[in-house]
Parts: C-alpha cells; sequence; structure tokens
C-alpha cells in the first residue's frame, strides 16, 4: 500500500496495546509509540507492574481491565499467546475494533476459525505480524519469484531460542516450531512458489520437524524447522529451483528495524481507508489450516 492518508500527524490510529511481555516491550509498544501514523494509547496486561513498564516510556495510559482498553482505542494489537489472543480479539472485533495480530491466529483450527469469522462478521480491519513479509528486501524477493516457473524449492527457519531466554515461552515450548515459525515459512513459501495445496510433516516440532508441501502448479517445497538448536543468529533461507538460475532469500543482511515503519504504514493505511490488508485474518486462518493437516497427519 502507497496510499498516506495526509491527517495521520493530526489523527493518529488510536492503538490499544495487549500483552506487556518482552516482545510487546521491544517491538509492539516502541513501533505504535513512534508514530506518526499510529499513537499507543493504552496498554493492557494480566500483570499491572508490567503494564505500567510497558506503558511508562511512551506516556501511554495503563488499562486496569480488557473492557477499559478497549474504551480508549480505535484497534488493538496483541502481543499475547495464541490462546489468549482467540479469547480476547472476538470480543475486540465485536467492539468495532481494528486488529493487528501475532501468528498464530490461534492454538488450533477450532479457535482461528472462531477469530477469523469474528472479524469478518464485524467489518473490521485485521493484519498479521509476520515481521518478515514487511521488509522491502523481502518484497523484492517475492517480485521476484512471482515471475519464475518454480519445481522445487528448500527452505528453513532455525534458531536457538527455545533453549532458554525471554522466548522460551509456555506455548512455545509446548507446541514447538510448527505453530511459532510454521506461519512464517509457510506463508513465504505459498507467496513465493504458489498456492500451498498440501503439507505433510515428520519430526518432533520441539526439537526438528521437517514439512513437505505440494503446490498447485505442481511444485514440491521442503521446509526445516527448529527453535531448539544451537545457533549464533537465526537463520531464515528460501531457495527456488527451475529452469533459471536459483533464487535465492535470505535473512541474513536483513535488519528488521527497517520493517517496524512499514508495518506500522500499512495497519494504519488500512484502518483509514477501510481497506482490506494481504496478510489479514483470513491469511492467517489459511496458514493455520495448512498447519493442521501436519498436526492431523
Amino acid at each position: 500500500m502507497t496510499t498516506e492518508p495526509a491527517h495521520w500527524k493530526h489523527q493518529p490510529v488510536e492503538v490499544g496495546l495487549v500483552g506487556a511481555g518482552p516482545w510487546a516491550r521491544a517491538m509492539h509498544a516502541r513501533m505504535l509509540a513512534t508514530g506518526p501514523e499510529t499513537r499507543l494509547a493504552a496498554v493492557w496486561a494480566r500483570r499491572p507492574d508490567a503494564a505500567r513498564q510497558a506503558a511508562a516510556p511512551y506516556g501511554a495510559q495503563v488499562a486496569t481491565e480488557f473492557e477499559e482498553l478497549l474504551d480508549r482505542c480505535e484497534a488493538v494489537a496483541f502481543a499475547v499467546p495464541p490462546a489468549i489472543q482467540a479469547e480476547l480479539a472476538p470480543t475486540a472485533a465485536k467492539r468495532g475494533k481494528h486488529l493487528l495480530l501475532e501468528k498464530p491466529l490461534g492454538p488450533d483450527l477450532t479457535t482461528a476459525q472462531r477469530l477469523a469469522d469474528a472479524v469478518t462478521e464485524a467489518g473490521v480491519v485485521s493484519q498479521l505480524v509476520l515481521t518478515k513479509r514487511y521488509h522491502p528486501a523481502t518484497r523484492a524477493f517475492l517480485d521476484t519469484a512471482r515471475g519464475l516457473e518454480v519445481a522445487g524449492a528448500r527452505s528453513c527457519y532455525l534458531h536457538g531460542a527455545f533453549l532458554g531466554g525471554d522466548f522460551a515461552t509456555g506455548w512455545r515450548l509446548e507446541h514447538g516450531a510448527l505453530l511459532d515459525l510454521g506461519p512464517h515459512l509457510l506463508d513465504l513459501l505459498d507467496a513465493a512458489v504458489g498456492p500451498i495445496t498440501a503439507v505433510r510433516g515428520s519430526g518432533d516440532p520441539r526439537r526438528w520437524i521437517e514439512l513437505t508441501c505440494e503446490h498447485a502448479n505442481g511444485a514440491i517445497s521442503q521446509a526445516s524447522l527448529s527453535g531448539a538448536v544451537n545457533l549464533p543468529r537465526a537463520l531464515t533461507r528460501v531457495e527456488l529451483f527451475g529452469a533459471e538460475p536459483p533464487l535465492t532469500y535470505d535473512t541474513a543482511g536483513i535488519d528488521h528495524e527497517e520493517c517496524w515503519p512499514i508495518l506500522r504504514r500499512d495497519f494504519a493505511t488500512a484502518v483509514r481507508t477501510r481497506t482490506p490488508t494481504e496478510l489479514d485474518a483470513q491469511r492467517g486462518l489459511y496458514l493455520q489450516r495448512l498447519i493442521d493437516q501436519v498436526v492431523d497427519g
């Protein structure tokens, strides 16, 4: 999206933040408060002290209840575990609040479907925080990939965050890389190679899982996922093969700080113009259905 409403500086989108953990503080709160397209209006979390810590640097209000947060904003950003997002986001949608959602939509397909249905019924704007999709290098890769005839692809998303630290959280340790990293890689493969029609998996999502994807155009892709391997930095790589020379996407040289202004601008544009985004709740539901094929398989 390139349309930028001229009144942003005077009327930024008022966003309430649900959650006050490491990711909420490091990315969501800082991104939303930076503006000018958005303003961090309030923060609510089940731990009031954490909410105050997230809100204080930006002069945002601290809501004592979720309903109070909804009263203070026109859009809600979620930085909480999938089960909590799936529980609260439908209520926000019914109140007419636009939604900035984390992946996955929910812990399972049933809850994801309920959230996506609530967004559709309410007619609100929704957008997924699939971080890499907002980087110029990712967009350039996908633009090039869409012009290629791809026969096969290899990809991986690997890191060691589940071994310890801020992101070794309960839901990630329980569900593993399939639910946490899977949406990112499946989204990239689907966008670069073509619509995925079937997914098979083998391995343990809490250690290492290997996915084989069949695409509508006949291409086959593979994806390796793990959050429990000792690496100096996260490794995200997609390689496309066909009649032309290979096309490679690698995040090694990407500065993720370049993603946040684009993400913020895209969301604010969608809210102000009431234009559905490509990476909306329906996209999240599509990705969750692919993941569910692996779970059920």
